[in-house]
């Protein structure tokens, strides 16, 4: 408890470290050669919110995996450009048509004004691009507008283009560099994009969620007292849909075929922009088609073979819907969770921001000579023209790189983001923890009350809220931590298959996925077991301890077992039309009557010196026979 305190602290240290040193500009806004924020409001730029590279063929080039950055300036710019055109071409048309210029110059170097100065310095210099090709924007930046037309790949109807250096080139040179820029596209950069729609969107996210809340609340008010009726009409809904979803997709293959181009497969098309190509080939509508088909047949198979399970879990639905009643505050706990959780990652994602954007901007020379040998040393933009490297290596360029610095703290800035994930997913977890402890605990006190309702005691969910706090804080946070650690890990595997997806080594492909499964397996046993040393704590034993008596308990009434995964089965189909949340109320209280259950048969014997405390329903529902004038608390 006390080291888990001490790590919070630790936690708001680093956030306010990491503000004071933080400016999520550098994230939020592309950034161009010369260290400039494109789009920013109140700046040059502030119109120029997409990134332009001058040559993106060099964005092929090999060094940009060494050096992560395109060895190209890059500039801030209105719009993209909308046609194919060399500054050889525009220059020889400028004479005669000065609107030629106009618009070529949108993409030079601002303060550029000189069309007819000689190409091979405009070149040399990079004053313009000696190229430029039909674009549109993604991610905020320039990529050529891909188009397949009879399997073949094209770019404004060509399949070949000048480069503006004498040469004709193949669209599919485009096609790798587009490739090349987008694999420096982290997934840091794509999430705070989406954390900005969200940002632009909040209020209708808002009301989206007032909505879900009062169908849950509705949902979960009607089972109570409908609950087969409901179960079976979200199941077939489920079946409904999916079969709906079959036909379709079948609809869409049958309709494609003998149209151009659909025959192609996903692979031949490679990286596009405008995702609505890939709805254009038979192969994805196939995929689809198959896809739902096995979802619905596993459906229907477990339907078939579990029907009787099905129907236990009904009952016991019913039986978890009386503890409910009796308890209607424990339907609202769901939105302490949800704002405890909210709270966990808007100051997670915050401190990752922050950190990401810490450092001043780091410039880099960045040379195609491959014999250069100031490539990728840091330099400064202001003097490097007066510098050697531009005569040793004609054609570099002093161009900014990314955000860092020498500092203690800027040397450890990724040391530091794995501390923020790993005390993130610790603060989840213990917080899911909390409310299953205190939804047991809540629970419990229905359960093992000798007359229901009236021996229950007041403020059952606050009361138990309260000694998950002062008594069971160490033992969630202990529970939490192992299984932050078990996802830490998991995270980091996924990174690492994700590096080494264009891998040749076989054995380490086969080691990687080996490890991955064994730790999903391990990931999903440490919750299983944590879920139900929750419920047993409640005792007032420690973690270890109540995790122990948990585990031996389930497995001395083994054949009872299998009712146990039924709920959480009701919980997936359920998920279709209500919150996680609020089903969870219903999944926690048919666990925690179970485990009271098995508890409760293993205190008592049904004596009158020691009855038991069930309801006679949930006696019968788990088929457990009378033996000989044993009695039942009142209920």
């Amino acid at each position: 408890c006390v080291i888990f305190v001490i790590v919070i602290l630790g936690y708001i240290v680093l956030g306010t470290v990491a503000w004071m040193h933080g400016d999520p500009r550098k994230v939020v806004y592309p950034t161009d050669s010369y260290g400039q924020f494109c789009g920013q409001q109140g700046t040059p730029n502030a119109n120029k919110a997409i990134l332009f590279y001058f040559n993106i063929l060099q964005c092929a080039n090999p060094t940009v995996l060494i050096n992560l950055q395109c060895p190209t300036t890059q500039l801030c710019v209105s719009k993209c450009p909308d046609r194919f055109a060399t500054y050889i071409d525009m220059q020889y048309n400028y004479r005669r048509n000065k609107s030629y210029w106009d618009y070529y110059k949108l993409f030079c170097k601002p303060g550029f004004n000189n069309p007819d100065k000689p190409v091979s310095q405009v070149l040399q210099n990079e004053d313009c691009p000696s190229m430029i090709v039909p674009s549109r924007p993604f991610l905020q930046r320039c990529f050529p507008d891909f188009i397949t037309r009879n399997g073949t790949l094209t770019v404004a109807n060509k399949t070949s283009f000048k480069d503006g250096h004498g040469k004709i080139r193949s669209v599919v040179d485009l096609r790798d560099a587009a490739n090349g820029i987008t694999s420096l596209l982290d997934a840091k950069e794509v999430g705070v994009k989406i954390f900005e729609d969200y940002a632009s969107s909040w209020f209708w996210i808002l009301i989206g969620l007032v909505i879900s809340m009062l169908v849950s609340l509705i949902f979960i008010l009607l089972l109570r007292f409908t609950a087969g009726v409901l179960f079976w009409m979200v199941i077939f809904g489920v079946i409904a849909a999916v079969g709906y979803g079959i036909w379709h997709c079948y609809w869409e293959y049958s309709s494609l075929k003998g149209k151009p181009d659909s025959d192609i497969t996903i692979s031949d098309i490679g990286f596009q922009t405008d995702f609505r190509v890939y709805l254009q080939l038979r192969q994805t509508w196939l995929i689809f088609m198959i896809s739902l088909a096995v979802i619905e047949a596993i459906i229907i198979l477990v339907l078939i073979f579990l029907r009787n399970r099905v129907r236990i879990a009904i009952a016991l639905l019913k039986e978890g819907s009386k503890a409910i009643g009796c308890i209607m505050s424990t339907l609202f706990y769901p939105i302490i969770t949800f704002l405890l959780l909210a709270l966990c990652i808007a100051y997670w994602a915050v401190t990752a921001v922050f950190l990401a954007s810490s450092g001043d901007a780091v410039y880099k020379v960045m040379s195609t000579l491959p014999d250069c040998k100031y490539t990728n040393l840091t330099c400064d933009p202001e003097t490097f023209s007066q510098s050697n490297v531009t005569k040793l290596c004609p054609g570099s360029q002093c161009t900014f790189a990314f955000y860092g610095g020498e500092s203690l703290y800027h040397r450890y800035i990724f040391v530091l983001q794995l501390c923020n994930l790993l005390v993130f997913l610790w603060l989840v977890n213990f917080t899911i923890a909390l409310g299953q402890c205190t939804l047991a605990g809540a629970f419990a006190s229905y359960y093992w009350a000798l007359r229901k309702p009236a021996d229950i005691p007041p403020c059952p969910l606050a009361s138990s809220f309260g000694r998950a706090l002062r008594y069971h804080t160490g033992s969630l946070a202990f529970g939490a931590l192992i299984l932050s650690i078990v996802q830490f890990i998991r995270i980091i595997l996924e990174y690492l298959d994700h590096k080494l997806k264009g891998a040749h080594n076989a054995f380490t492909r086969f080691l990687l996925c080996c490890l991955k499964c064994c730790f999903w397996c391990l990931e999903h046993f440490i919750k299983f077991m944590n879920r139900n040393a929750y419920i047993m704590v409640i005792y007032g034993k420690n973690f270890c301890a109540s995790a122990r008596d948990a585990f031996f308990l389930l497995m001395r009434n083994v054949p009872s077992l299998n009712y146990y995964w039924v709920p959480l089965l009701t919980v997936i189909f359920g998920s279709y039309m209500i919150a996680q949340g609020f089903f969870n109320v219903y999944a926690m209280c048919v666990d925690t009557l179970f485990l009271c259950f098995c508890e409760d048969l293993e205190r008592n014997d049904g004596s009158p010196s020691k009855p038991y405390y069930m309801p006679p329903g949930l006696h019968r529902i788990l088929n457990k026979t009378d033996q000989g004038g044993k009695k039942y608390a009142v209920s």
